[in-house]
């Protein structure tokens, strides 16, 4: 059993639910957690409040919201719960409107579910694994997705590969597009490494900067999907070799105000930025968490690579 699975009780998956909008959805996945005991319900409030307050930045992938709020006295220990939308419903969030798929995640405290929210990046970041989520008809087959089962696919798992095959295209393309974004760091490793060693000599002329060698990932509430953008970005940053020189946190709206300044760059959504504000420190918008080739892209205007 992976970590992320451990941390979703076959109880807190529900298939097909109704929705109006999307505290309707959130409150659903509150349920979930409620009923396993992982959280009260006034956890749930507080996701709500959250969206509230921050705007839609749970919508961290296409059709995908993680929702979630800080650790308190009202969860009991750290958990998910998994529920897929009888029909999409809109956040509020242009960029991965509208949501089929929303996960509540309750931290009992900052780190224990860092593990899982990295194996969550790789599930939605693999096409096939994303659309076994889509296509799910049992909670086994969920967890399976999830990552739960190395051995024999549930049942409806392996009716479903049939369709799944139909897809292989589509999927190849992706990976193609994936691999086309990994050579591209990988012919840029050597020119990587020597402006991240050398990132504290003078700079060469009036308009460069040194680096300081850290980048802040930000979110309301700094344990859930600011955690989820860290892991992405440590991907890209291991694929160019750099990670002896560059150091992610990931952190909260109220610190990333006092904090920004000590970095090279903030990543966060567009909710986020605008909360925000002017920092001092340029801040690059991530649309899809999950997307290594934008986030790539994105430090490579930071660190001019």
């Amino acid at each position: 059993m992976s970590q992320l699975s451990d941390l979703v009780d076959p109880s807190a998956i529900r298939l097909d639910v109704p929705a109006d909008d999307w505290r309707s959805a959130i409150r659903a996945s509150g349920e979930l957690l409620t009923g396993v005991g992982v959280a009260s319900d006034a956890y749930t409030d507080s996701m709500v409040r959250t969206v509230e307050e921050h705007g839609p930045y749970i919508v961290i992938a296409p059709g995908f919201a993680l929702a979630h709020a800080r650790p308190d006295e009202s969860v009991a220990r750290t958990g998910l719960s998994f529920v897929r939308l009888a029909e999409p419903v809109a956040f509020g969030n242009a960029d991965n409107d509208p949501v089929t798929i929303v996960m509540a995640l309750a931290a009992a405290d900052s780190s224990a579910h860092q593990q899982a929210l990295a194996s969550l990046a790789g599930v939605l970041s693999d096409p096939d694994r994303r659309r076994a989520l889509d296509i799910a008809a049992t909670p086994d087959e969920v967890l399976y997705a999830l990552g739960a089962g190395d051995d024999e696919a549930p049942r409806g798992r392996r009716a479903a590969q049939a369709d799944d095959a139909a897809h292989a295209d589509d999927a190849t393309a992706s990976g193609a597009a994936d691999a086309g974004a990994g050579s591209a760091a990988a012919g840029t490793a050597d020119a990587a490494n020597a402006a991240a060693a050398s990132a504290d000599a003078a700079p060469e002329n009036e308009d460069t900067v040194p680096s300081k060698n850290f980048i802040l990932t930000v979110c309301g509430n700094g344990v859930g999907t600011s955690l989820f953008l860290k892991n992405t970005a440590e991907k890209v940053l291991e694929r160019w070799g750099w990670t002896r020189f560059v150091s992610i946190e990931a952190t909260d709206t109220i610190s990333a105000k006092g904090r920004a300044k000590e970095a090279d760059v903030v990543l966060t959504s567009g909710a986020i930025a605008d909360a925000l504000g002017d920092v001092g420190v340029p801040v690059e918008i991530i649309r899809d968490f999950t997307s290594q080739a934008e986030i790539d892209a994105a430090l490579r205007r930071t660190y001019a690579v």
